[in-house]
């Protein structure tokens, strides 16, 4: 039990290290997979798609770096900037969502990117620190049970 507690300890202070590590990597693969949702965002029930809308409705974000982005995007010269950049769904025609300058008093301006990092980076202080107590249990597990594994081994002697 010990060395199994042991090993997720150990698993887990390497994904740790490895994530702090290479956080800047990440965030630049955040970004180009982004883009790339961007480029190929669809109507259809597409998870990537998917997942750009519900990142744009929660955080009233749109685009990558700001709305403009879906300018550069297949689906803007089709039906325009999508709806779920819209601040309200009652006052966001399609007609004013193919034209940026029109779009822009009714879509939220600011960029996905930029607002998932910072959220995510407010959130690590959260993050680390419930690791940590975490952590703090397996050392506690680690330790008894190496103690009850001694006690064990030396009360056999005892019982014959």
């Amino acid at each position: 039990y010990a060395m199994f507690l042991s090993l997720i300890f150990l698993i887990v202070l390497v994904a740790a290290v490895v994530g702090f590590v290479f956080r800047h990597e990440i965030k630049t693969n955040f970004e180009s997979n982004l883009n790339l949702a961007l480029r190929n965002y669809n109507v259809t029930t597409d998870r990537h798609s998917e997942a750009v809308d519900t990142i744009q409705r929660t955080l009233h974000c749109c685009g990558v770096q700001n709305y403009s982005d879906w300018e550069r995007t297949e689906y803007f010269t089709q039906r325009g900037i999508p709806r779920s950049c819209c601040k309200s769904q009652d006052d966001c025609p399609e007609e004013d969502l193919k034209d940026l300058s029109k779009a822009k008093p009714k879509v939220f301006v600011d960029g996905c990117f930029f607002l998932v990092t910072s959220t995510m980076e407010s959130k690590m202080s959260v993050v680390a620190g419930i690791s940590f107590g975490i952590a703090c249990f397996q050392l506690i597990g680690i330790i008894l049970s190496c103690c009850l594994s001694q006690y064990i081994t030396n009360n056999q002697y005892e019982m014959v």
